[in-house]
């Protein structure tokens, strides 16, 4: 008897092609038979205007053959469905989890602190201490300076005296007046000692609890800590080969070292987790977004989604072991095969055409550059040489610096916004309007590098002008012309739902795949940095 999660297909697929290898899932095209798969889940959803939800299928083959498909939602499963999505990893809203009465004890604490800080006694005791406290720095500090007035008084009567009195009659004269001094200076540590006192009478109390609210405080710390340890062991993840491990083994061996919040309860972990446990044979999968855009990420109703990387990548990596998958990596770049057009050349600079798919400077794993052709082709040449970036899918126009003083130059144009860029692109729909203005910051998506995200408490300013060129059926020619120079600026600022909305074409990590990124650096216009005259270099788009 099939789980009730198994979802059989509505129509014939008997003439349909099962892949070969299992679906990739940061980089894939839907197989046919996770988009039919997709289109029926997509009926059962209500419309486009529900909140945004992440959706993922998994194509499987139960042990007697059949092929259907199981349902995930990212993140809980609040939503009602004529089909039964598959269950979390690990279930934290059930109210007899371990989990559940961890989070009702951290509750009380904190609303136990909240009270206690809250609480008039805490309130007054403190208003108490800051008015001793005060009461006690103002008597000691006047008395401090009725010290030092009383220093330059004596001062001034040792002067005048030296000059009336004999050597006897000064001696005990200025005795008298060093008693003063001792005096003066035993009163101020007596003064001290009371005032102390005073204070730490009235802080007793205070303290006492403050030392209570600390003791809360590190038992709710130490509590916390227990529970999410024993939730991310709870988070146990199978594997084709039969292996388990949880979060805390896996992600001790990546660079985090910890699991970050919600690992484990994308749609992805959930489907193949519910597919090793009841054991179907993983075909196919594909992730889709559902609804309205978050308003950071880039989320367009019904496209599809590679799963993410910091939380998806480290558990996907054990849970797809014993699975052949399709490796859809790109081929590494020909040395030989490389050529950069040179648009202008002299002593002091060099202004490139960069080809797609060339990094601006070395990566990672890829160390093929402009910066390592560059040095080849000018050896004699100073670093840094790269004055300014291009993506590696965006092609156009770059500026080579070939000693430090015009690298140094042209950086400061950069930043004083002197220099004048144009880009063009076309973009996955109809732009009604002809111009406009977008201004929204960015930052890394800290879950899946190199994305970005528009975030509004912690993302740099970035602004675009753009103005429309020509329209097409369902595509539309745009003028860029970025006043600030953020990582992938365009290309969110295009397709974020704030923005242009639509994407540029070919944007793999903002839109849909195609053959290239239709973003080119069109013009540049600069001061040479030597012989200080503007100077401007076109070269037109290939698409």
């Amino acid at each position: 008897m099939q789980q009730a999660e198994f979802i059989r297909f509505k129509g014939d697929i008997s003439n349909i092609a099962v892949p070969e290898k299992f679906t990739n899932p940061f980089d894939y095209e839907p197989c046919e038979l996770s988009r039919i798969a997709v289109a029926e889940l997509q009926q059962c959803l209500s419309n486009k205007n529900t909140k945004g939800k992440m959706f993922g299928v998994l194509v499987v083959k139960s042990l007697d053959g059949e092929l259907g498909y199981l349902a995930a939602i990212s993140g809980k499963n609040d939503i009602v469905l004529p089909v039964v999505l598959v269950p979390p990893v690990f279930d934290l809203y059930n109210e007899e989890s371990f989990y559940t009465k961890g989070e009702a004890e951290l509750t009380a604490l904190n609303n136990n602190i909240a009270e206690l800080e809250n609480s008039n006694r805490y309130t007054e005791g403190l208003q108490r201490v800051i008015r001793i406290q005060f009461e006690a720095n103002t008597k000691i500090n006047n008395f401090k300076k009725h010290i030092r007035e009383a220093k330059l008084k004596r001062k001034e009567l040792r002067t005048e005296a030296i000059k009336t009195m004999s050597n006897e009659s000064f001696l005990q004269f200025d005795n008298e007046l060093t008693k003063e001094s001792m005096w003066q200076k035993a009163e101020l540590t007596r003064l001290k000692s009371y005032w102390k006192q005073k204070v730490l009478e009235v802080q007793s109390n205070y303290y006492e609890q403050i030392k209570y609210i600390n003791e809360l405080k590190s038992e709710r710390a130490r509590k916390s800590a227990f529970l999410q340890k024993k939730l991310f062991e709870s988070y146990s993840f199978f594997n084709a080969l039969g292996e388990q491990r949880n979060l805390i083994d896996i992600f001790s061996k990546t660079d985090q070292k910890v699991p970050p919040s919600a690992a484990g309860d994308c749609a992805a972990p959930k489907l193949l987790q519910f597919a090793y446990k009841y054991n179907y044979i993983p075909v196919a999968m594909a992730e889709f977004w559902w609804g309205l855009p978050p308003v950071s990420e880039i989320r367009r109703h019904g496209h599809y989604y590679p799963a993410c990387r910091l939380k998806c990548q480290p558990i996907l990596g054990h849970m797809l072991k014993g699975i052949t998958i399709y490796n859809n990596e790109k081929p590494a770049i020909d040395n030989k095969k490389i050529t950069i057009e040179i648009v202008y050349d002299d002593e002091y600079i060099a202004v490139i055409n960069k080809p797609v798919g060339l990094l601006s400077v070395p990566g990672k794993i890829d160390n093929e550059s402009v910066y390592s052709l560059m040095k080849n082709i000018y050896p004699k040449a100073t670093e840094p040489l790269i004055v300014h970036r291009l993506d590696m899918a965006t092609s156009g126009l770059m500026i080579i610096a070939k000693t430090k003083d015009v690298h140094e130059h042209l950086q400061k144009q950069f930043l004083n916004n002197t220099i004048q860029k144009r880009y063009v692109a076309i973009v996955n729909g109809y732009i009604a309007n002809n111009e406009g203005v977008i201004e929204l910051p960015l930052r890394v998506d800290l879950n899946d590098r190199p994305r970005q995200v528009v975030c509004y408490e912690y993302g740099k300013p970035a602004k675009t002008i753009w103005r429309v060129v020509e329209r097409y059926e369902d595509k539309t020619k745009v003028h860029f012309f970025p006043v600030t120079g953020r990582t992938h600026q365009l290309r969110v600022h295009s397709a974020h739902h704030l923005g242009l909305n639509t994407p540029i074409v070919g944007d793999e990590l903002y839109g849909t795949k195609a053959t290239r990124l239709c973003l080119h650096a069109e013009t540049i216009k600069f001061t040479h940095p030597v012989w200080n005259k503007n100077i401007s270099f076109k070269v037109e788009a290939e698409f």
